[in-house]
């Protein structure tokens, strides 16, 4: 998406359940995103996949119900085929046997991995990942991003994470792009990364609180703050 020039504002308008831009655009499969109508959108959306943050389940829907959602919204498969369809994607993700739960009866780890078994419940092309390791101890983190390898090489599909996790994504992506203040800053493959000498990327891998990221935000002298003789 395109911003305007130094000193002004980008106003997006919310039309059809899309953001549109006022410049620049969003091109998916050769498509113009903000350019298609309601159908052509539909159309294009069931070939996306989404992990929500926090799995966004539907709290009064079972977990199996959960992953139906998008099979009974977007198909008209029958029931009985999509019952099997639900079993494999929950299989993927070792929960076949939790199907009859409803979401608060299960872990946040669990939770996160339905989600995602709802997320590849059409075989997307794209599945895009917001924060897939927030809140998450180590066990299920690590589970977590080994699904996230091995389904994304499954299915053949393109996946965009966006995480914090430095170390885990490198461990699991084949490319990287570092973002700040709405520009990248530096990008390349997990070991070109590691090896990198930029400013910016030693900080991220280093976790530092030294760099061009400042712990302390921008303040008066100290001792002038606390009226001492300076």
């Amino acid at each position: 998406m395109g911003g305007s020039g130094s000193g002004k504002t980008t106003v997006l308008r919310l039309l059809g359940g899309q953001v549109r831009p006022q410049a620049g655009k969003v091109v998916v499969d050769d498509k113009d995103v903000h350019a298609l109508d309601q159908t052509g959108l539909y159309a294009l959306r069931r070939r996306m996949g989404m992990l929500f943050q926090f799995g966004a389940l539907f709290t009064d829907m079972s977990v199996f119900d959960n992953v139906a959602f998008p099979l009974r919204e977007h198909t008209a498969l029958p029931e009985s085929v999509i019952r099997d369809l639900v079993l494999m994607k929950l299989h993927a993700v070792g929960l076949r046997g939790a199907h009859a739960l409803m979401p608060a009866e299960i872990s946040g780890g669990m939770a996160r991995r339905v989600a995602l078994a709802r997320a590849i419940a059409l075989d997307p092309q794209l599945i895009m990942y917001d924060e897939p390791f927030a809140g998450l101890d180590p066990i299920s983190l690590g589970i977590t991003a080994n699904l996230i390898r091995r389904l994304n090489d499954a299915l053949g599909a393109a996946s965009i994470v966006v995480t914090h996790d430095v170390h885990e994504s490198l461990a699991i992506v084949d490319y990287v792009y570092f973002l700040a203040e709405g520009r990248i800053v530096a990008h390349g493959t997990p070991d070109e990364i590691r090896a990198s000498e930029l400013p910016y990327v030693r900080q991220f891998i280093s976790g530092s609180p030294e760099g061009p990221v400042r712990f302390h935000y921008q303040a008066d002298d100290y001792a002038s703050d606390l009226g001492l003789p300076s």
